[in-house]
């Protein structure tokens, strides 16, 4: 857990370098939020204390912040971090037990619930860098837009000024949106560490790039391509940190393959012809329902046999 944290460090740091003040209050309410819930469900609703798992809280705080707005209400955060704590993982029996990603559960909630306050990615007026460039909405909301506007890609893009810019920031987002570049310096520092493996990420991240090229060639201005699917939005965040997850993810390297391929699928559909620019989250949390059947389907062979 504690390496998990150490990993998203440079995340964080470029997050608040962006959003300023506002990023750190979101993420001080979401890690405060997801701690104290996971120890009043232990220790007073489940009169049981030693499930109470401070590490693992504490990483779904920091991964719910990073999925967050800078611009999102503290109580905003604060109900997220209820919902991921209490409803995903306790009412489940605690840690080990759930069969959804907290974190992700929490966004979606919050997503469905506050869909204004979610959508809000305007920089917040205490940021530490005002940039004209990267204000406004997500590259995935441009992109989505311009189409029903009857633009091409090619039209959208250079009207935005977005090119590969954005490995090291994106025109707006989440803190785990607008560094590619930083999330791929801590995925790097667990793979060393050997905390992950890495066969679901390369899956997932193989797998919208097989798509992404197949239809950008097809029809190269209706469909965005290989690095612009790869680089934008919650790919890298979420096929690094939370696809990857121990309790939610399956145990056979085969198992996690399909697993990742599942994922890159549903959230390649998702964003091109669903409604919602960006499906990261609900394929990770649709995924998540398989997962027992996978397990079931690829098991790890008993030692001996």
């Amino acid at each position: 857990m504690l390496d998990v944290i150490i990993a998203l460090v440079p995340a964080l740091l470029v997050s608040f370098l962006f959003y300023g003040w506002s990023q750190l209050l979101v993420f001080v309410v979401c890690c405060a939020g997801c701690v104290a819930t996971e120890w009043i469900a232990a220790r007073y609703l489940m009169k049981r204390p030693g499930m109470f798992s401070g590490m693992s809280a504490l990483v779904t705080g920091v991964l719910l912040a990073m999925n967050l707005p800078a611009t999102a209400p503290w109580w905003v955060a604060l109900t997220g971090a209820v919902v991921a704590i209490g409803i995903a993982k306790m009412s489940f029996g605690g840690l080990g037990q759930n069969l959804f990603n907290p974190a992700i559960t929490g966004r979606v909630f919050l997503l469905l619930s506050f869909p204004v306050q979610m959508t809000n990615w305007s920089m917040p007026s205490d940021s530490f860098l005002q940039m004209d460039a990267i204000t406004g909405a997500t590259p995935l909301s441009v992109i989505k837009e311009g189409l029903k506007s009857g633009l091409g890609i090619d039209e959208i893009l250079a009207a935005n000024h977005m090119d590969m810019q954005m490995l090291l920031h994106d025109i707006g987002g989440s803190a785990g949106e607008i560094s590619s570049l930083a999330l791929l310096l801590g995925f790097i520092y667990l793979l060393v560490r050997k905390v992950v493996k890495p066969w679901i990420p390369l899956s997932i991240l193989l797998t919208v790039a097989l798509i992404s090229g197949v239809f950008h060639a097809v029809n190269p201005e209706h469909f965005t391509g290989l690095e612009f699917n790869l680089m934008t939005g919650g790919v890298i965040l979420g096929a690094c940190f939370m696809a990857t997850d121990y309790v939610t993810s399956p145990a056979s390297t085969l198992g996690g393959i399909v697993f990742g391929v599942g994922i890159g699928l549903i959230m390649m559909m998702i964003r091109y012809f669903g409604s919602y620019p960006e499906g990261m989250s609900f394929a990770i949390l649709i995924m998540n329902c398989f997962v027992p059947l996978i397990d079931r389907a690829f098991h790890q062979k008993k030692y001996g046999r």
